[in-house]
């Protein structure tokens, strides 16, 4: 099968790999129709995830076809039409017990980091029952590939970590894709304010018919200006981190209110300072999460409803065999205007 391959720091290539074979009882082999980029692939290809080690396929979202289980699955068969999880989950262990399941002991975010991911034809699936979600019949695959990672994050580690409320005030660092999707699960709350702040203004436009209230550029200096102007001088409530750079985590920490919390989303490969002191009497939250995917089929419901279009998040397409023009596509969206990139092996 064809598979995209990191190769080390700054260096992938698709290779030919043989299919992917069941490990364990509780494995299926899903043959993916559909997967994308993730900006975490990228931090990877910087050289940002030390734990994803050079020889590894890349890719932790996707949905697909079951083409074999282990004999410990009972939820799914052969022929089922399959969203796969970026998150592994056991269901048993003392983190799954807590809905942590990004920190299963024997699971978490290891499709594309700790084992083969999904930029390929096949992929192997750990602990299949908890790991996969059904697709409902006449689903549109290419939006249901938003469920596996970017829509949930967007939602647990921005919207719910930070506490969105009706009438509150949020400013989203970052309008790409991360950052979109939190846009568009805020609007679940209710906010007053939306306020987005990105250097790319096609990416603020895309943000404003998204449902932003405000825009601000984030070029210059005056960003924080902007903001503070736009909540009288108070600040956000809620102030989401949505690009992973140490600029945008200090954005956050001179935007945010008193009381307000400081959502971290995004890759640090770097380290960010932390003004504690400017903060320390401020009465603030600072939350970091990995997706544990809890709302997913929160989100597999609001989407079939049409209550929420993931859709419109995605710009280009590619096969598979054009991967690495998609990655070119995808690292340069402030010349492409890329958000999301749907590969179709």
């Amino acid at each position: 099968m064809q598979a995209l391959v990191f190769n080390g720091p700054g260096q992938k290539r698709l290779e030919d790999r043989p299919i992917p074979e069941l490990e364990a009882p509780g494995d299926a082999i899903v043959k993916v129709s559909r997967t994308t980029i993730c900006g975490t692939d990228l931090h990877i290809l910087k050289g940002d995830v030390p734990t994803c080690e050079p020889g590894r396929i890349l890719g932790h979202e996707g949905v697909g076809v079951v083409d074999k289980v282990g004999a410990g699955v009972t939820a799914f068969r052969r022929g089922d039409h399959v969203l796969i999880s970026c998150i592994t989950a056991c269901g048993r262990c003392e983190y799954c017990r807590r809905g942590m399941y990004s920190h299963c002991t024997t699971g978490g975010w290891i499709l594309g980091n700790r084992i083969d991911g999904t930029q390929a034809e096949y992929v192997r699936i750990p602990h299949a029952d908890t790991s996969l979600y059904p697709i409902p019949a006449g689903a549109d695959e290419e939006a249901q590939v938003m469920l596996s990672d970017i829509l949930p994050t967007g939602l647990e580690c921005g919207v719910l970590n930070g506490k969105v409320q009706p009438g509150a005030s949020v400013a989203i660092v970052g309008s790409g894709p991360i950052g979109l999707a939190a846009l568009l699960t805020a609007q679940f709350y209710a906010p007053a304010q939306v306020i987005m702040l990105d250097s790319d203004s096609n990416r603020l436009e895309v943000a404003r018919r998204f449902g932003a209230t405000a825009l601000v550029n984030a070029t210059g200096d005056d960003a924080v200006k902007a903001v503070l102007q736009l909540t009288s001088g108070r600040g956000v409530d809620t102030a989401i981190e949505a690009v992973g750079m140490p600029a945008s985590f200090a954005t956050c920490q001179d935007i945010v209110a008193p009381g307000g919390v400081i959502a971290n989303i995004g890759v640090h490969g770097t380290k960010a300072d932390l003004h504690l002191e400017r903060l320390w009497d401020r009465n603030i939250a600072i939350t970091t999460r990995l997706v544990d995917t809890v709302t997913t089929p929160m989100l597999l419901k609001t989407v079939q409803s049409g209550k929420l279009d993931p859709a419109k998040l995605i710009t280009h397409r590619f096969p598979l065999d054009r991967i690495v023009e998609a990655y070119a596509t995808f690292a340069r969206a402030a010349n492409t205007g890329a958000l999301k990139v749907v590969v179709t092996p």
